[in-house]
């Protein structure tokens, strides 16, 4: 049952979006753990499609104006309120410090949605919790200090990577107005931010999976005759996935295995990627399914032989953290073909609970082709890789651990 009060205002870039499961998961668990919230919204959904854990969630969501400039009368009632309070100087100091080492429009947008939020807030409100440390906990920190209330984050892996050293480290300070608490989905992640932090303690807390959304895995027998061996990918097709040198690596596969790979997922270069697959010959094989929800990626799992995603650290040092995608797979047992970037290695020993390769196309090749032709290999790796997912990735210990903290950051402990 939920409280009246006091309330938990939850700050996100975008809901929802079906690329960020590990979101709706958590705030549905956190939603039925009786933390009692309503969600921010820095933009609006561009997908169709919603999860079932999306219809799930019973919180209010609130959107704020996207660009101040389409709502400029709730812009403006957003600052003159923000004028009128005493906090409003420390921190519109705060937004300069930032604006000038950040002279973008992105910014002011971040300032002037805080403005607007820190005015519809409910007066029940006690704390802000930002999903991701970059552009949503910028809104949740101005905001926070407007209204005098604690606020906290959740990590995850671009806003790690991406963000400038000065902005993660006044963040992390609670001198700067920085968070109370943050948390992260990595070790790997937890490591650099603690290193970066002048106060703030971020506590390492794994998404893990709820297994009661997933089906028991299929029993996989050898291929049938005839049937081609089926590879799947699941993600963004954004540089830090790697599916460009996947398709090299396809193409360097012997031409007496019959195979095909199926992606599925979004991304800015759709286009680009189908277009390097045509001049690689490979259009016959390969299936673009777009955005799929997760009942639709569990079928396709189910189906196939081989997951895969190459990650890679990308030109802009953007990274994966630990997909939740591979521990679904694993839920699966379908085996799992990935590289060590980031916390991949946090889940998976190579050669134990799946292959992490170089994500060299000569490499991935070899290692696709291993797995096609040891009819054992990939059973062994999957049973293992299902059982670690039970034994040490289960999604209730985060949960409780991220309910306690949340719980005592809006002083109801």
């Amino acid at each position: 049952m939920t409280q009246a009060t006091p309330r938990l205002a939850i700050a996100v870039k975008g809901w929802p979006r079906l690329s960020e499961t590990f979101i709706a998961q958590e705030l549905v668990a956190l939603e039925e753990a009786g933390i009692d919230f309503a969600i921010w919204s820095l933009r609006h959904p561009t997908e169709a499609k919603r999860h079932p854990l999306h219809e799930r969630l019973n919180a209010e969501v609130h959107y704020l104006p996207e660009y101040l400039h389409q709502e400029p009368v709730r812009v403006l009632r957003g600052i003159l309120s923000a004028l009128g309070r005493q906090a409003f100087w420390p921190a519109f100091r705060a937004f300069l410090r930032d604006l000038r080492r950040d002279r973008t429009r992105n910014r002011v947008r971040r300032f002037g949605q805080a403005c607007v939020m820190a005015r519809e807030l409910p007066a029940g409100t006690t704390a802000i919790y930002a999903h991701f440390l970059h552009t949503p906990s910028s809104v949740a920190r101005y905001a926070a200090v407007l209204r005098g209330v604690p606020w906290s984050f959740s990590a995850h892996a671009k806003d790690i990577w991406t963000s400038p050293e000065w902005e993660l480290r006044e963040k992390l300070s609670p001198d700067a107005a920085g968070a109370t608490f943050g948390a992260t989905c990595t070790a790997f992640g937890a490591e650099h931010l603690n290193a970066l932090s002048t106060g703030t303690e971020v506590d390492l807390v794994y998404h893990g999976l709820d297994l009661s959304r997933f089906p028991d895995p299929p029993a996989r027998g050898a291929r049938a005759s005839g049937d081609p061996f089926r590879m799947l990918s699941v993600g963004r097709l954004v540089e830090k996935k790697g599916f460009d040198r996947l398709l090299e690596a396809l193409a360097l596969l012997p031409s007496d295995l019959d195979w095909h790979w199926t992606h599925i997922g979004g991304g800015a270069l759709k286009h680009e990627l189908a277009a390097h697959a045509a001049r690689l010959g490979l259009t016959r094989r390969v299936t673009w399914r777009g955005a799929c929800d997760q009942p639709e990626v569990i079928t396709a799992m189910r189906a196939s032989d081989l997951f895969v995603l190459p990650s890679r650290v990308a030109a802009d040092g953007d990274r994966d953290g630990l997909p939740n995608v591979l521990m679904e797979a694993a839920s699966q047992k379908l085996p799992i073909l990935s590289t060590p970037v980031s916390a991949i290695p946090e889940f998976i020993d190579t050669g134990v609970h799946g292959i992490l390769s170089d994500d060299a196309p000569g490499a991935l090749a070899q290692a696709m082709g291993a797995v096609a032709a040891d009819p054992d290999l990939g059973p062994r790796l999957a049973d293992a890789a299902h059982t670690r997912l039970h034994a040490e990735f289960r999604m209730q210990p985060g949960i409780n651990h991220l309910a306690k903290r949340l719980r005592a950051l809006m002083g109801s402990q």
